[in-house]
């Protein structure tokens, strides 16, 4: 893993390690973790990896290169281009990648091929107009989303409202702060005048938020934007902030889709009905995706990550060999000519 990965990770299996018993066990095995730093090969067997930082919702993601018997494959992982994070992307590929032999890739997105992403920083400055205009905001929002979780402390900033977080949210804010990470040199991960305010849990009821009047009246006289969870520690919290509050979801709709595989209950009725969707895909759309493939130039392209593997293959075939694989299949990858 990346360092940077395995400290959030921790922070995670910390926080729910009396709740979860696997994450108990997974703060044993990061003791064992072998980190890896980018853009530097190691060996893996026969293999030679190279890892390459990319962008995505999840800090501290990287592709790989792997080289082995003359063949060499791209890695994608999941990543996108629309992101903070994107600028050096082209550049990144071009020094430690080049042209590859096949690139295995995520497709998320593939079945709605046309659609563009919005970008991160545009997304941010609708989220800083939305907390000028109100002055209670309630976001509800993945705390792995750490670009997102930044990006909104930042907005609410420049809006001048104060920023609350739990302490988990918070814990893995300073992590990323104080983790040297190359992307930390961006004062999009740097703390401003005033940080993140940790909300403090009620000592009397381990599920509660202390919520007092001089508290209360304090959001109700300056504004706050409030990073919330579907849970009933934040919806008695909630409850309890006098004056109007604008709800909005920032993480994928669906989540409170009646019906979906994926559908949350706990988040729909945490939301109720009237609320504000503003969210872009931590993944890549298929026209940038275009463009990396160009970069590339691989002789194959294999999609994982994706509920619509014919679809990319459709989409993508003008210009090159894809290559469909159910689990469990294997192929024998040939070095070039």
């Amino acid at each position: 893993m990346g360092k940077v990965g395995r400290d959030i990770q921790r922070v995670l299996s910390d926080h729910l390690k009396y709740r979860i018993d696997a994450h108990k066990v997974m703060l044993e095995r990061l003791d064992d973790v072998n980190t890896f730093k980018e853009h530097e090969v190691f060996k893996f067997g026969p293999f030679t990896i190279v890892p390459v930082t990319v962008d995505h919702s999840a800090f501290d993601a990287y592709a790989f290169k792997i080289v082995a018997d003359g063949v060499s494959v791209y890695h994608t992982g999941d990543f996108c281009l629309h992101g903070f994070r994107s600028g050096k992307t082209s550049e990144m590929l071009k020094k430690y990648v080049g042209e590859v032999d096949y690139v295995v890739c995520e497709g998320t997105n593939v079945s709605r091929p046309r659609a563009a992403s919005t970008k991160e920083y545009r997304l941010q400055k609708d989220f800083e107009t939305l907390f000028r205009d109100n002055k209670g905001c309630v976001v509800y929002l993945s705390s792995t989303n750490i670009d997102r979780l930044f990006s909104l402390y930042h907005a609410a900033q420049r809006a001048h409202r104060a920023f609350y977080v739990d302490g988990y949210q918070k814990k893995v804010m300073d992590t990323v702060v104080n983790s040297g990470s190359i992307w930390t040199k961006s004062k999009l991960f740097q703390y401003g005048k005033h940080g993140p305010k940790p909300l403090m849990r009620d000592l009397s009821d381990r599920n509660s938020v202390f919520v007092s009047d001089s508290f209360k009246d304090t959001l109700g006289r300056y504004g706050y934007v409030l990073i919330a969870r579907p849970s009933p520690r934040f919806d008695k919290l909630i409850d309890q902030i006098p004056g109007e509050k604008k709800k909005v979801l920032s993480m994928w709709n669906g989540y409170v889709k009646e019906g979906s595989d994926a559908y949350n209950e706990n988040l729909a009725k945490s939301l109720d009905v009237d609320f504000d969707y503003m969210h872009t895909s931590g993944h890549i759309d298929m026209t940038d995706l275009r463009e990396v493939f160009r970069l590339l130039h691989p002789r194959g392209i294999i999609p994982i990550h994706t509920d619509n593997p014919e679809g990319f293959a459709k989409f993508f075939s003008d210009e090159w060999s894809i290559i469909v694989l159910n689990d469990g299949d294997s192929m024998s990858l040939v070095p070039s000519v």
